[in-house]
Formats: structure tokens, C-alpha cells, sequence
């Protein structure tokens, strides 16, 4: 006879990095058999939300979601040949302790992506990048548990819609897609990923540079321009830096000379979200509870005592300075858990 999943209603206030109060049904996501009670229960109509590290959501008090938690742990080298280590990691091993792990077993690559807080399994979600290196330049494959179909799907990089902090996963929603593990490909040739400006004039980069020297850098260049969430709430970069058509990017060049752009493959340009809320006035400004960070704009801060809404009417007032004065649109990185 099947079992009933185990769900108990939790405290999520520090299971997200912004510290926002709520409470939720969970149910732990432990092997198979709990993707599959989730699996029902989703097909007997209950909504549900995958949590991660809680790094990048914006959580309501009392939210309607079931929140699966992925507790799955591993890393482990699948295979190696004379241009790479593949190596796989369980969806619910911490991101930075991977990235760490990686390097002190020799296989470098991710170092650009230390310090980024949440999860192995919700990395790909967000595609996340950094420092010149995004999570799909590694990619070699997801494993994940289709949810309404209630099946185990091994996904290739190509099947999973990456683009600029977004995929396949992010856009189908929280209720679709479980990622159980994460694959990489890390080649044996090493180069340095220097190409911005905070890495390549770095002092312990210098010479030449070592995989565990550019983490510890990254990891320094990191604390040094963004809170701790362990003692400001905050979930990192709150909106994407925007990618614009190259003729919005040359009108937007001629009337701000000072504005940061970057040429991307398709031809358009992303712009520095930061600069532009800056520019906007928002830099250390507080609206309720809440504000924009004094060193770094584009990250919104706690202060103490903010709820769900406290946040969303900060980054809607944000939104609308950064649009009335510069024509551009920000969208929001963290998703909503309501």
C-alpha cells in the first residue's frame, strides 16, 4: 500500500534571503517516490511551487503553493576523457560548496560562479551567470521529474531554452519541472575567464592566475559590492540588466554618454540595470522597510520588518522611475511564491 506524503506546515522566514515572513505546507523531496506523491497531488489539482535555496523568490505570508524542497545530495565524476571531466551533482546540493567541491577534486571551470547563493538544482532554472560565465557554457545535461507527467526526463543543454537568466524551466513555472540532478562538462584545458574589469585589474590576478585564485577573487570582488543576506535580507540582483535592439542601444548612447552596454550574439546590447536605478535615484533610498542598496543599486535590501507587498510596491516604483526616465522596462529576477 502507497504512503502518504509526509507534508507539515513550516516557517519559511529563513528559507528565503530576502527574510520575508511565511509559512507553507512542504513536502521533502528525498528520491523518487516523494516526486511521484508530488506528482499526485498536483494531478488531484494542489498548486505547486519547487524551492531551492530561496535566493531568488519573493515569498507571500500565506501562500496557497504545496513547496517541494529537493533534499537530494551527491557529487560524483560520471566520466573523463581527454578534454573533460563530467561531472554530476544532486539538485539539492548547496551551489557554492559544488563549485568548491569541484575545485579542491581538480576539476575546475565554475569559479566565476562562486559565492551565488541557492542551489545546484535551481541553477539552470535561472541560467545563472557571472563574471563573464554563464551556467550554460558548462552545461552537459538535467535530470529532472516532469511533474504532471509524473516521469523521470533526461534533458540535453539544447532542450532546455537557455537564454539571459531564463529557460525552459523558468518559463513553464514553479509547477512543471523538478530537477533532481545537474551534469557538467569541465574541459581539462583551462583559461581563466578575466573579461570584467573587477577580475581582470585584481591584484592576486596578476600572474598567472590559478582556478582556486580566481574563485578566491571572485568570492572577495562579491562581498565587497553585495550584502550578506545573513545580515541584510536581500536576494541579489533584483532585475535583469536589460537587452535592448541595437538602435534603442545608439539613441540611449547619444542621450547617456555614461551608460554601461555590453554587445550581445544576436546583435542587441544589454544595458547595467544598476546604472540605470541609479541614475534614477533609487541608490540607497528606502521607500517603508525596504531600499535599494547603498553600494549596489540593483540589489533591494530588507531593513527589518518587510513583507511580500513592501517589496513588490519598492520594485514597482523602481520600475516605473527607470521607464518614465530612460524608455526601458525592468523585469523582476525572483519569482513570486503567492
Amino acid at each position: 500500500m502507497r504512503m502518504a506524503p509526509d507534508i507539515t506546515e513550516q516557517d519559511l522566514r529563513s528559507s528565503n534571503t530576502l527574510g520575508l515572513p511565511a509559512r507553507a505546507a512542504v513536502l521533502r523531496i528525498r528520491d523518487e517516490a516523494h516526486a511521484l506523491a508530488l506528482s499526485a497531488l498536483a494531478d488531484a489539482g494542489r498548486e505547486v511551487f519547487v524551492l531551492g535555496g530561496g535566493s531568488n523568490v519573493v515569498m507571500r505570508e500565506r501562500p496557497r503553493h504545496l513547496v517541494a524542497r529537493v533534499e537530494l545530495r551527491g557529487v560524483r565524476l560520471l566520466r573523463e576523457d581527454d578534454e573533460a571531466w563530467e561531472v554530476e551533482a544532486a539538485a539539492g546540493e548547496s551551489w557554492h560548496a559544488f563549485v568548491d567541491e569541484c575545485l579542491r577534486r581538480g576539476w575546475p571551470g565554475l569559479e566565476n560562479l562562486a559565492l551565488i547563493p541557492g542551489t545546484v538544482g535551481a541553477a539552470p532554472v535561472q541560467n545563472i551567470g557571472a563574471y563573464g560565465l554563464e551556467l550554460d557554457q558548462r552545461l552537459a545535461g538535467v535530470t529532472a521529474w516532469d511533474i504532471p507527467a509524473g516521469r523521470r526526463v533526461d534533458l540535453a543543454p539544447g532542450d532546455c531554452g537557455f537564454a539571459y537568466r531564463d529557460s525552459l524551466f523558468k518559463r513553464m513555472g514553479a509547477g512543471r519541472w523538478l530537477i533532481l540532478a545537474v551534469r557538467f562538462r569541465l574541459p581539462k584545458t583551462w583559461r581563466p575567464v578575466l573579461d570584467y574589469p573587477d577580475l581582470r585589474s585584481h591584484p592576486a590576478l596578476a600572474g598567472a592566475a590559478t582556478p582556486r585564485a580566481v574563485f578566491d577573487a571572485v568570492c572577495a570582488v562579491r562581498r565587497r559590492k553585495l550584502p550578506d543576506p545573513a545580515v541584510l535580507g536581500n536576494a541579489g540582483s533584483f532585475f535583469k540588466n536589460p537587452v535592448v535592439p541595437a538602435a534603442v542601444a545608439e539613441d540611449l548612447r547619444a542621450r547617456f554618454p555614461g551608460l554601461p552596454m555590453y554587445a550581445q550574439a544576436d546583435g542587441g546590447l544589454k544595458l547595467a540595470a544598476g546604472w540605470l536605478i541609479e541614475q534614477a535615484g533609487w541608490k540607497g533610498r528606502r521607500l517603508g522597510p525596504v531600499g535599494m542598496h547603498e553600494r549596489q543599486a540593483l540589489v533591494l535590501v530588507n531593513h527589518g520588518g518587510a513583507a511580500a507587498d513592501d517589496v513588490l510596491r519598492l520594485s514597482e516604483a523602481v520600475r516605473e522611475d527607470v521607464l518614465a526616465r530612460f524608455g526601458v522596462a525592468l523585469e523582476r529576477e525572483p519569482v513570486l511564491l503567492d
